[in-house]
């Protein structure tokens, strides 16, 4: 970190000396919230949780991003050394959590891998999800080799000028396809509880209902690609679409989300301040299954809501 090329924005700050990257943060991990999180794929929370550390800061800093609250220069949060993050994924463990999902990881990855080989030395047993924004230098996803099971990423727009108006990132969706590669060339295709391959695990969700509490496979190993459509935007995310099963084919899985909520730093931009409408994420879903799509999740009404945002309050579970 003393000079930082952790993420695409190679800022370059000297973190080490006190120095802020582009993600706003200093040399040293902060966490904004660690608890069981029942709003990730069913596959990832089942029914007891997926075990969530959220990390302070971001890289990418979208306008519409629903955890605005820590992603900032001035996000609430605590400072945390490796052995202290280490207690908190074994204290998330015995409380039952699935996996360990490290939320917008990427500024602070040298601690984190501190942190994990601590905790396994300690008898950390599930699953690590590395989830992320899809904006990820492919030489720091090398360092989490042989760390993170599951790789939880974004793939937001394939619109240069889109991911500028909203993220000032034009080469976003060049540098997502290169991480997403990275990604699955680490996990392989993607394996469930009881050794089930993707072709397996699907056939084994015919029989659930939708009333039914998750009673599927948890993933243990694999990559999970997700797309929240914007409202507008059909033809981007269509794109998108197209663009990822053209080159990852059934090594993955692709969620198409539908639960954008619009947020107070886009007020002014008239056409992302409403919600995606029941018709336009019908027309992206329908696109994607006559395109061949097998290995999906989607989302049903009423997942526009603020309560998949979580109460940035300060909690942190296991220290």
């Amino acid at each position: 970190m003393g000079s930082c090329r952790l993420c695409p924005r190679m800022c370059g700050a000297d973190r080490e000396k006190g120095e802020k990257g582009y993600c706003g943060q200093g040399a040293h991990m902060r966490i904004a919230r660690a608890s069981l999180h029942a709003w990730e794929e069913p596959c990832i929370s089942g029914t007891g949780g997926s075990g969530t550390v959220f990390f302070c800061g971001c890289p990418l800093g979208c306008v519409i991003c629903q955890n605005a609250a820590i992603s900032g220069r001035k996000a609430p949060g605590r400072e945390v050394a490796p052995g202290e993050l280490a207690e908190v994924c074994l204290y998330l463990q015995e409380a039952g959590a699935h996996n360990i999902n490290l939320v917008t990881a990427v500024h602070f990855v040298p601690e984190v891998v501190r942190s994990l080989a601590i905790a396994v030395r300690r008898g950390l047993t599930i699953p690590i999800v590395y989830n992320t924004s899809g904006y990820e230098n492919v030489e720091t996803l090398r360092m989490l080799d042989g760390l993170v099971d599951i790789y939880l990423a974004d793939c937001k727009y394939f619109s240069p000028v889109l991911s500028q108006r909203i993220s000032r990132a034009p080469d976003y969706f060049t540098v997502c396809m290169e991480a997403v590669a990275e990604m699955i060339r680490q996990t392989g295709d993607p394996v469930f509880a009881g050794g089930l391959d993707a072709a397996a695990y699907n056939a084994s969700l015919e029989d659930l209902t939708e009333e039914a509490d998750y009673a599927g496979a948890l993933m243990e190993r694999g990559t999970i690609v997700r797309h929240l459509m914007l409202p507008g935007q059909l033809s981007d995310s269509l794109r998108v679409v197209d663009e990822l099963m053209s080159r990852f084919g059934d090594h993955f899985y692709l969620s198409l989300m539908n639960q954008y909520t619009p947020m107070p730093l886009i007020a002014d931009q008239t056409d992302l301040n409403r919600r995606v409408s029941e018709e336009e994420y019908e027309k992206l879903v329908d696109h994607a299954i006559a395109a061949g799509l097998k290995n999906g999740f989607f989302q049903g009404e009423g997942t526009a809501e603020e309560s998949f945002i979580p109460p940035f309050d300060g909690t942190i579970l296991g220290i």
